[in-house]
């Protein structure tokens, strides 16, 4: 069993530590296996770890202020160009992003998601601050980092009258 895939929590708040690059690399590793729709594999990466950097991605959504205490931040974009199945792209983002943290979490860190492309605003500020061309779509923010204080620990979410067989 993963036990990954239970454990792993939305962890906010940092230690001031740096994440190996070999971690990163591992990271961005289990990004890039992700499923995809044609095998399209849209995705493109901006690895951030400057201080002042974290801090204007911190600043692009009010739910992004974590970004700012982590030791490294993921820009997920999708490619356009790499599009053959169109309507897909958030799909395989996801699934990218979901490695992402899953892995994370087997390498002794934290993370959390933060929503880019559920919000043209975030969008549009995402685009002006990384200078994306028009054929790049931003998807997501990821922050990670050594979790401070926060654990990626079990917490039972199942709920039985959730699941339908057969017919609703």
């Amino acid at each position: 069993m993963m036990q990954e895939i239970f454990n792993r929590r939305s962890i906010r708040k940092f230690k001031d530590q740096a994440v190996e690059p070999e971690k990163i690399d591992k990271l961005l590793r289990a990004a890039m296996q992700a499923p995809s729709a044609a095998n399209q594999q849209p995705w493109e990466f901006i690895v951030i770890q400057d201080k002042e950097r974290l801090h204007e991605v911190s600043q692009t959504s009010p739910y992004a202020k974590p970004a700012a205490g982590s030791a490294v931040t993921f820009v997920l974009l999708a490619n356009e160009k790499e599009l053959k199945v169109p309507t897909g792209w958030e799909e395989d983002m996801s699934a990218a992003a979901q490695n992402i943290l899953l892995e994370a979490v087997h390498l002794g860190l934290g993370g959390v998601w933060f929503g880019v492309a559920t919000s043209d605003a975030v969008s549009d500020q995402v685009r002006r601050l990384f200078e994306l061309p028009e054929h790049i779509r931003p998807f997501a923010l990821i922050s990670v980092g050594y979790p401070d204080g926060q654990k990626n620990e079990f917490i039972d979410r199942y709920k039985e009258e959730k699941v339908h067989y057969e017919k609703w």
